[in-house]
């Protein structure tokens, strides 16, 4: 906001309980004074016009009565009052009046008086016209190229235009495509009419076009009509601004440079006469009324422009010069000059707050009392000088930008999971039809330990996961105050879920009392937290299966642990200590199987869909860690032995690129239908519209044919974005599996274990524009040719900047047996590029290393599975 308000020179209130709009004020020499000097003119709702002469009052002093030249009640509501030539044989100005379903023209004129009471003003009425048509806004000028005359354009609500030359109605022609009326404007270099339509379009329209279209006395064409002699109205240009007008003005300052202003709802435009753009300006608040006027400097125009935070707004072509605060705010703005003072902002609010101000400031008459000479001391001023520069310090470090330690928070919000499944479940909407959907209460608790503002709870689960109800809004929080939701998360999409993890975001404002404004609202805030929902939430105990299509064991270095202690929620207590055999059963039907070992250290984890191993792996090491961590055990650990099963993920990562390409050929049918579709449409509406009938020659059939194959076209679009959904969802729990294994595999770090994610789950979500298989083809490139790079020569490799949709899979699936190829061979994770330190990496345990092969010029063969054992050795088997 503006550190200035504008300077009141004189301001009054207009009657009680009035209303004025954008035309209800205007400034003019009315009464031909000669003088130059402006007067006041503004009509209300209400029906009273009034006319100021406005003189400079000192603060505090009451508005002079003199200043009110003329004040009288017209029987009908004032929508605009204009000043111009509009009467025959004189070229004095003369008052135009409009009302609903009248124009009335006055003539304004003063009487010098012979008493201390001033001079009297009265009005006449010169001439008056009934309107046929409720009226909206009128415009003026010398219509035709006319000389020394104002001619007057009406535009009623259901879009015609009346034109009146002065004292006689002249024609009428309606807009075509006509549905509410916009702002209206006269250019006299084009001598055009520019409007707004209902279609958000600036439209031109010649005046002799007008002139000589088919005459607009009856809204309805009969047949004759149709027939008789005459010319469609036609536009002259059309410029689309893609939002509503609030005004429109037409501005001249010279002879050869005509310009439009429009005035949109969240822009600004500057049209040529042409209909070209000159230039726009993009606004960050809502205008309210705006008027240009002339600049100090040469090919430039300034305007004013208000908005609904009571601002004032001056531009120069696009560039902000000033900035002033208004007490109210303004509907109608208007540039004036009263008594040798040029530039006076004239402003009208809808409640009758009219004012007369303008910009700067009023100069400081302060002076700075004499101080006592004194003494420096120049210890204290050392020590002063260097708490100062503590407190610049601390002010300005950087990472006060970053989240602050639980204990400091302001606001904490923390998210409780029941224990138990609801006894009911609260799931609505589930795709899953199998069997009933259980639900899980959460329970999130906001604690405020200050004053907040407008704080709002997002609760975010990945789909196919829901909640509920996902958005809260509270009032605003008192110190030490709380607010607690309850929501309940079940599973609505049928398939099984990537994670069973959740988050709640709290957004708040943190008041302050260096806030200028109470606009501002203040320090803008988040605090969120995460939360993890129970296994039975997705998935119930069943009989375990002996016989399944992907393996996995976890190797542990303890000794086993009976299921009843590790799964109790799954685990039948009358089995005891015996249970070394698990079953789950998810709620989409699918089934994975867990087995203990009884002689060794090993779990295993079978199931007939690779996806499926993800959740039930992720379990129980989870669950492992927590019982030894209990049993304070701060040495176990898990590793995993086997082979990387590259040829299943690689299968999953080829369904779900397959959907990728179907998805483009349904949009690409889709397009071309529709052309199909339009073009049969315009074929048919061009023999409709023909006077003389033809035969349609089965467009009507095509039409229809064409119609259902854009219906069928859709729907199938519509399930193949539905199984790539799915097809997702399983990629993403698939490469969650595979970076767990090759982490337990090569014993990565936590930061290592965090550049996996970052490469091969880079994306929550998957779309045409930006998908999985170009992104992760792109991160796994940049692996390889920076921290697992072998020579230099590959770190010179440059990577295209640009994503888009590769044609097939075979560079990714080759990009990745290559990347767990370098890791075999003692490839570490990290953001560094230097290839030395990359060469001294120690070998990890059960590594060794293998022979350089040209494993990196080979492709994947058909029909042959590519997997990594623990030692880094590859082998291949043919597929029977």
């Amino acid at each position: 906001m503006s550190l200035f308000k504008a300077r009141d020179w004189w301001s009054t209130i207009l009657g009680e309980k009035e209303e004025f709009d954008q035309g209800c004020l205007c400034v003019a020499d009315v009464d031909n004074s000669g003088s130059g000097q402006d007067k006041v003119i503004v009509g209300s709702y209400m029906g009273y016009l009034r006319i100021f002469n406005p003189h400079p009052v000192k603060p505090g002093d009451e508005v002079q009565p003199e200043d009110l030249l003329l004040e009288v009640q017209l029987r009908e509501p004032i929508l605009q009052v204009e000043v111009g030539k509009f009467v025959s044989g004189t070229e004095g100005l003369h008052l135009a009046v409009l009302h609903c379903r009248k124009l009335c023209v006055y003539a304004v004129s003063g009487t010098l008086g012979n008493v201390e009471h001033g001079n009297q003003y009265q009005i006449k009425l010169m001439y008056e016209h009934n309107l046929q048509r409720t009226a909206c806004n009128m415009t003026y000028g010398p219509f035709g190229g006319v000389k020394g005359r104002d001619l007057i354009c009406i535009q009623s609500m259901d879009g015609m235009l009346m034109l009146f030359e002065q004292e006689s109605y002249a024609f009428g022609r309606f807009l075509p495509g006509f549905l509410l009326p916009g702002p209206l404007t006269y250019s006299s270099r084009t001598d055009s009419f520019i409007t707004v339509s209902s279609c958000q379009q600036v439209e031109s329209y010649k005046y002799q076009v007008l002139a000589f279209a088919t005459d607009a006395d009856e809204r309805q064409e009969t047949e004759q009509q149709k027939l008789s002699p005459g010319k469609r109205l036609a536009v002259d240009w059309v410029l689309n601004i893609g939002e509503q007008a609030l005004d429109i003005c037409v501005v001249s300052f010279n002879q050869g440079i005509s310009s439009v202003f429009v005035l949109g709802e969240r822009n600004f435009f500057c049209l040529k006469d042409n209909g070209q753009i000159r230039f726009m300006k993009k606004l960050d608040y809502s205008p309210s009324c705006f008027i240009p006027y002339c600049s100090v400097q040469e090919g430039t125009i300034n305007t004013l422009i208000g908005n609904h935070n009571k601002m004032l707004n001056v531009y120069q072509d696009v560039t902000l010069k000033w900035a002033t605060q208004l007490p109210h705010i303004p509907v109608s703005v208007k540039v004036a000059n009263f008594q040798d003072l040029k530039g006076v902002i004239v402003t009208l609010t809808d409640d009758g707050h009219l004012q007369c101000s303008y910009l700067g400031t009023d100069p400081s008459l302060f002076q700075a009392p004499k101080v006592d000479a004194r003494e420096i001391n120049y210890e204290e001023m050392n020590a002063e000088m260097k708490e100062l520069q503590k407190i610049i310090r601390e002010a300005t470090n950087p990472q006060d930008i970053l989240p602050e330690s639980e204990k400091q928070r302001d606001l904490t919000v923390t998210a409780e999971v029941s224990p138990d499944l609801d006894a009911e479940s609260l799931a609505i909407e589930s795709e899953v039809t199998a069997m009933a959907v259980p639900s899980v209460t959460v329970k999130i608790t906001v604690q405020s330990r200050v004053a907040v503002q407008k704080p709002s709870l997002a609760v975010c689960v990945q789909a196919p996961l829901a909640v509920t109800c996902d958005q809260f809004a509270f009032d605003d929080l008192e110190p030490d105050s709380s607010e607690t939701v309850v929501v309940s998360v079940f599973l609505k999409g049928n398939c099984t879920p990537s994670e069973l993890e959740g988050n709640c975001m709290v957004s708040y404002n943190i008041p302050t009392e260096m806030n200028l404004c109470s606009l501002i609202s203040g320090i803008p805030r988040v605090a969120q937290c995460n939360f993890s929902l129970p296994l039975r939430l997705v998935c119930f105990p069943s009989q375990p299966s002996k016989a399944a299509n992907h393996k996995l064991t976890i190797d542990t270095n303890k000794p086993p642990v009976t299921f009843l202690i590790i799964f109790p929620d799954f685990v039948d207590p009358s089995e005891g200590d015996q249970a070394n055999a698990l079953g789950f059963q998810f709620l989409t039907g699918s089934k994975t199987t867990l087995l203990a070992s009884k002689t060794s250290q090993r779990y295993r984890i079978q199931s007939d869909q690779l996806e499926d191993l993800w959740l039930i792996t992720k379990e129980i090491t989870r669950r492992l860690e927590e019982h030894f961590k209990k049993q304070n055990c701060k040495d176990f650990a898990c590793t995993f032995s086997g082979s990387i099963p590259l040829q299943e993920y690689f299968e999953l990562i080829d369904r779900h690129f397959e959907l990728r390409l179907n998805a483009e050929k349904f949009q690409e049918l889709l397009s071309e239908r529709a052309v199909q579709f339009r073009a049969i449409e315009r074929r048919l509406l061009t023999r409709f519209k023909d006077k003389t009938p033809a035969p349609l020659q089965h467009l009507d059939t095509l039409l229809e044919g064409t119609f259902r194959e854009v219906i069928a076209l859709a729907d199938a679009a519509e399930e193949n974005q539905a199984n790539m959904f799915q097809a997702f969802t399983k990629l993403k729990s698939a490469t969650h599996l595979v970076i767990m294994l090759i982490s337990l595999w090569q014993k990565l770090s936590t930061d290592q274990v965090a550049i996996l994610e970052a490469t091969f789950l880079p994306l929550a979500e998957d779309t045409q524009e930006l998908g999985w298989e170009e992104t992760v083809d792109a991160a796994v490139s940049y692996l390889l040719r920076t921290c697992l790079s072998k020579s230099s020569k590959e770190q010179a490799l440059t990577l295209s900047s640009q994503l888009c949709m590769p044609k097939d899979t075979s560079r990714l699936k080759k990009n990745i047996t290559l990347f767990c190829d370098r890791l075999a061979k003692g490839g570490r994770l990290s953001l560094g590029t230097d290839s030395t330190t990359q060469q001294a990496a120690v070998m990890p345990g059960g590594c060794a290393t293998i022979p350089e092969s040209d494993l990196e010029e080979r492709t994947i063969i058909p029909g042959s599975t590519a997997v990594f054992s623990s030692h880094g050795q590859i082998t291949k088997q043919k597929s029977k």
